[in-house]
Formats: structure tokens, C-alpha cells, sequence
């Protein structure tokens, strides 16, 4: 069960993107030819799973160099409320950002059935990555 889920206390936290390398951050999370659909989904994702959310900046996070996620800035928590799965909770913006991109490369993953498989490969990267992240049980049960 996924609530089971403990944090590794060898998580790796994910870093910032610098300002500088923000401009090919979405084309290389998304792919060349999915980062416009990529960007427009994950920010209607958190509009509809968040009633705390409306718009602003994000910030966008990466491991080892490695596209990762995007999370908004601007207030350290959000509801996410997800009527597919009953789920209702608060979590952290970092949580938040993990949840919306993760429904985003799914969404994404079924749209689009491309001959390469980026957008499994991103999926399965940020996956593996939320395994360890401290509110691995809420992001887990969100997106269940």
C-alpha cells in the first residue's frame, strides 16, 4: 500500500535550475515536440487539482543535470484535490509540482504515441525520484 511508503533518509534532494539554462529546461523535459501541449498541461493540471493555485511563476528542478520536475513559487503549500481517486490532503509546492508534472507526462504518454519513448523515460525518472522524496505517500496517493 502506498501510504506504507517511508522517506529514504538517503534522498537526493533535487536542485534548482539556474535562471541561465531555464530557457531549454521545458523542450528537454517534454521533448522538442511536445514542451507548448507539456507546458500548457501541467499548468491546467494544477488548476484543476489545486484550489489554492492561480497561475504565477515556477520554478523547475533537475537532478545530475537531468530535466526533473517544475514546482510553483509563491506559497510553501497546496491542497490538491483529485476527484478521479478521492484524494484530499496538503502538501508542500515541491509535492505539488511533482503531482502536476507526473499527471502531465501520463496524460501525455497516452496522447501522443511517438516512436521514442521520452515521455515514459521522464515519467518513470520523476517516478523513481518521488519514491525516496519525503511525502512519497501523499504524492503516491495523489496520483494513484
Amino acid at each position: 500500500l502506498m501510504s506504507d511508503i517511508a522517506p529514504n533518509a538517503a534522498f537526493r534532494a533535487a536542485s534548482l535550475v539556474p535562471d541561465e539554462r531555464r530557457i531549454d529546461f521545458i523542450p528537454t523535459l517534454f521533448g522538442r515536440r511536445h514542451f507548448f501541449k507539456g507546458e500548457t498541461l501541467l499548468y491546467t493540471f494544477m488548476q484543476s487539482l489545486s484550489p489554492d493555485y492561480s497561475g504565477g511563476y515556477w520554478q523547475f528542478f533537475e537532478v545530475g543535470h537531468q530535466p526533473l520536475y517544475l514546482a510553483p513559487n509563491g506559497r510553501d503549500r497546496f491542497r490538491i484535490r483529485c476527484g478521479s481517486n478521492g484524494y484530499d490532503g496538503e502538501v508542500s509546492a515541491d509535492a505539488a509540482g511533482i503531482i502536476a508534472t507526473l499527471f502531465t507526462f501520463s496524460y501525455l504518454s497516452f496522447e501522443f504515441d511517438d516512436d521514442d519513448d521520452h515521455i515514459a523515460q521522464a515519467f518513470h525518472r520523476l517516478r523513481d525520484h518521488a519514491l525516496d522524496h519525503p511525502e512519497a505517500a501523499e504524492i503516491f496517493s495523489a496520483i494513484d
